[in-house]
């Protein structure tokens, strides 16, 4: 999985290096408008790159517990399933 990783950043790596060394000048107008969507989908990547990482972290965290055989409900309390009706 590691190569599969590298390769797709060695290609990104190479893609934005294209990019900038043959890349040709435009004369554009951006619109307020487009810069806030730029925004809202650089803000969309970061809170899903987040969610990414704390997903993998938590997952990560329980298979260590597991590991060492640390119980992390050990000292939380428990409520009944009771229902007492009046």
């Amino acid at each position: 999985m590691k190569k599969g990783i590298l390769k797709l950043l060695g290609f990104g790596y190479v893609g934005l290096c294209g990019m900038l060394l043959f890349g040709a000048n435009a004369k554009a107008y951006i619109d307020p408008s487009v810069a806030t969507y730029a925004i809202q989908a650089v803000a969309g990547i970061v809170i899903a790159i987040g969610a990414a990482v704390g997903i993998y972290f938590r997952r990560a965290k329980k298979k260590l517990n597991d590991k060492l055989g640390i119980d992390e409900n050990k000292n939380k309390e428990v409520e009944s399933d009771d229902i007492i009706v009046k």
